[in-house]
């Protein structure tokens, strides 16, 4: 999943939110050194991750991407999902996206001495561009793949995967709600675990 399902995935906790959402640039046992309640939202994450990667429904999705797109496929899938889950927001919340994002940023602003600094230097680009809420469109999310294929200099061609997503559309949304309805579940008892 990309960062809006860790974030929704995360509960009401902002240091648990935050940990999941800045997980990726912490490596094995460096979550130790940070507050429990950001160490949660860390091993959250991997949770997730772990999940993800291996759910058959997310495999589904992933495989009409492999032949375009190859290792890149569950990256893109995260970042469609994302777009599901943004598009759908109401189905899941009571709170707007937009107000649900704008807390978020808030919090990691008044946090910014315990955020990574790889997380310091994105959380401009992310407020500026507003990135949670342009998921909802399939013109944020090409804008969004088109800043990560630069990433990898234009090499994974993930700038163009809108195409399979536009293509495979009631497909991959279906695949989404299924999968993420059981996800919902195991992250909320993984979370009742910590």
């Amino acid at each position: 999943m990309n960062f809006l399902a860790h974030i929704y995935l995360s509960g009401d906790n902002d240091l648990i939110k935050i940990g999941n959402f800045m997980a990726d640039g912490i490596r094995g046992k460096q979550f130790e050194n940070y507050h429990p309640e950001i160490q949660k939202g860390i091993i959250l994450h991997r949770f997730i991750d772990t999940f993800t990667d291996a759910h058959p429904v997310f495999r589904q999705s992933t495989k009409k991407l492999h032949e375009n797109y190859h290792h890149y496929a569950g990256v893109i899938v995260d970042v469609f999902y994302d777009h599901f889950l943004a598009k759908n927001w109401n189905l899941y919340s009571d709170e707007k996206l937009e107000d649900y994002t704008e807390r978020f940023y808030k919090s990691l602003q008044e946090n910014q001495t315990i955020l990574t600094l790889k997380t310091q230097n994105l959380l401009p680009y992310m407020t500026k561009y507003n990135w949670l809420v342009s998921y909802q469109t399939v013109e944020g999310i090409n804008r969004i793949l088109t800043q990560m294929d630069s990433r990898t200099n234009n090499q994974s061609k993930m700038r163009f995967s809108t195409n399979e997503l536009e293509k495979y559309y009631p497909e991959f949304e279906a695949e989404f709600t299924l999968f993420f309805e059981e996800l919902r579940n195991q992250s909320l008892m993984k979370l009742k675990s910590l």
